[in-house]
C-alpha cells in the first residue's frame, strides 16, 4: 500500500485563516441578516491603480497578436521586471543587488514555504514569536520541527524568539544557534520594525555563526520612519547570509493577481555550494513562471504614475490603521503597531483568550479579526486587526467595537 508523508498528520488543526473562514461562514449562515465586517485576513480592498490596469490591458492586447505573443516566461522572470526591481528596490537604496539575483514568482507566501527545500531536513529553525504561521507549518511538513506540545503550543525542534510587550516586541538573539532564522519585518502580526543598527546585529550574528536569515519584507512599503531599513541588504555583509522575500500583494494590491520575488545573492554559499544556483535549479524544475501579463503589471508599479498612485493607496490603508489605533486607544484598549505596518496588535480585554475574543467580537460586533495565538504561543492574549478594509467599514467596525 502507498505511504503518505506523516509529517502532515503532525499539524495541529487546519491553517489559521482557513479556520477563521469556516467559523465566519458558519456564523453568517446562521445569521444571514447580519452585516459582517472582515478585518481579519490581510487582503486588500482598493482596486488596482490606473497605471497597472493600463499595463494589463496593453499586455492582454499583445497576447492577442502573434507577433507580440508570449509563452513560457524565462526561469528567473522577464528582464524588464527584474531590472525595474533591481534599480528601484535595491540600487536606489544603495544595495548591490543585480537583476540576475532576483527570482520572480507568484507570491511571497509560496516562496516563504518553498525556500526551506534548500536546507537539510535536520536543520534547526528559529522564528520570532508571534509570526506568520507559514514559516513553521512548512517546516513541519518537511519534518524538521520535532514533536508538538499541545500544552505550550510549541515544537520541540523549533527555537522560539519571543516578541512580547516586555521587550517591546523586538526579538532577542536566540540562546541556541539555529541554521535558519526567519525574520518578518515589518512584522506580521505585531507591526514591529528594527532600526538599521539593530538589524545589523542579526546580520553579524548570522555571518559569525553560519546561519541563514530568511528575511520577509512583504510590508516594506508601509515603513514610515526614516531610520528603518526597507531591505536587509542595506546592512553590511547581508549578501553572504540572507535571502529576501518580497511581494506585490500589499504594496500594489496584487493579492488576486499574484506576483512576488525572492532575492538569493550569488555570494550566499554553504562551503562551495551556491544557494543561488540551487534556487535557480529548484525554480526551473518546479515553476513555469509568472504570466507575462502579470509581470508587465509588476513593471508598471515602478513607473512614475504607478509610484504616485501606489503611494496614495498605501497612505489610504495607513490612515485606516491610524483610525483604528487611535479609536481603540480612546476606548481603553492597549494597542501596538499601525505605524510602519497595516496591522493593529491589541491586548484582549478582561483576560479573554484570543479565540474567546474572536468569538465575542464576531457575535456581538459582527467584526472579524485574527486571534493572536494563531501566530505562535506568545500571541495568546492578543488580537490582530487589519487596515486593509475600506475606510467606511473601518470606521463602522470601530464604532461597533467601542459600543461593546
Amino acid at each position: 500500500m502507498f505511504q503518505i508523508n506523516d509529517n502532515f498528520q503532525k499539524l495541529p488543526g487546519s491553517y489559521l485563516f482557513s479556520t477563521i473562514a469556516k467559523k465566519v461562514a458558519a456564523y453568517q449562515e446562521a445569521n444571514p441578516d447580519k452585516e459582517i465586517i472582515r478585518l481579519g485576513i490581510g487582503d486588500v480592498t482598493q482596486p488596482l491603480a490606473p497605471a497597472i490596469i493600463d499595463a494589463l490591458h496593453k499586455a492582454v492586447d499583445e497576447m492577442g497578436n502573434a507577433a507580440t505573443f508570449h509563452g513560457y516566461a524565462p526561469d528567473l522572470g522577464y528582464e524588464f521586471l527584474r531590472k525595474a526591481i533591481s534599480d528601484n528596490d535595491y540600487k536606489a537604496r544603495g544595495c548591490d543587488i543585480s537583476a540576475d539575483e532576483i527570482f520572480v514568482s507568484d507570491g511571497a507566501k509560496s516562496d516563504s514555504a518553498n525556500i526551506q527545500e534548500l536546507f537539510s531536513a535536520n536543520s534547526r529553525i528559529a522564528v520570532t514569536d508571534p509570526v506568520y504561521p507559514v514559516y513553521v507549518d512548512s517546516n513541519v511538513m518537511a519534518g524538521r520541527t520535532g514533536t508538538y506540545d499541545a500544552q505550550t503550543e510549541t515544537w520541540s525542534n523549533v527555537i522560539y524568539m519571543p516578541s512580547t510587550a516586555d521587550n517591546g516586541f523586538v526579538p532577542e538573539l536566540p540562546n541556541e544557534v539555529p541554521d535558519m532564522i526567519y525574520l518578518c519585518l515589518p512584522n506580521n502580526p505585531t507591526g514591529t520594525t528594527l532600526k538599521k543598527e539593530q538589524l545589523q546585529v542579526w546580520v553579524d550574528y548570522a555571518n559569525k555563526n553560519g546561519s541563514v536569515i530568511i528575511f520577509d519584507a512583504a510590508y516594506e512599503a508601509y515603513i514610515s520612519e526614516a531610520d528603518v531599513p526597507h531591505s536587509i541588504y542595506e546592512c553590511n555583509g547581508a549578501k553572504t547570509c540572507a535571502i529576501e522575500l518580497r511581494s506585490f500583494s500589499k504594496n500594489a494590491g496584487f493579492t488576486g493577481v499574484r506576483l512576488g520575488f525572492t532575492v538569493v545573492p550569488k555570494e550566499l554559499k554553504c562551503g562551495d555550494v551556491s544557494l543561488h544556483a540551487m534556487w535557480a535549479r529548484r525554480h526551473g524544475t518546479k515553476f513555469n513562471g509568472a504570466p507575462y501579463i502579470v509581470q508587465r503589471a509588476g513593471e508598471a508599479v515602478y513607473s512614475d504614475a504607478g509610484k504616485a498612485q501606489l503611494k496614495d493607496q498605501v497612505a489610504y490603508y495607513m490612515n485606516n490603521a491610524k483610525t483604528i489605533k487611535t479609536g481603540l486607544a480612546e476606548a481603553g484598549f492597549t494597542v501596538y503597531g499601525g505605524v510602519n505596518a497595516p496591522y493593529i496588535w491589541l491586548k484582549t480585554p478582561d483576560q479573554m483568550t484570543s479565540w474567546e475574543f474572536f468569538d465575542y467580537l464576531l457575535e456581538n460586533a459582527n467584526v472579524v479579526g485574527t486571534p493572536g495565538s494563531g501566530f505562535g504561543p506568545s500571541g495568546e492574549g492578543y488580537f490582530r486587526l487589519t487596515a486593509f478594509g475600506n475606510y467606511e467599514n473601518t470606521v463602522k467596525a470601530l464604532e461597533r467595537i467601542k459600543a461593546l
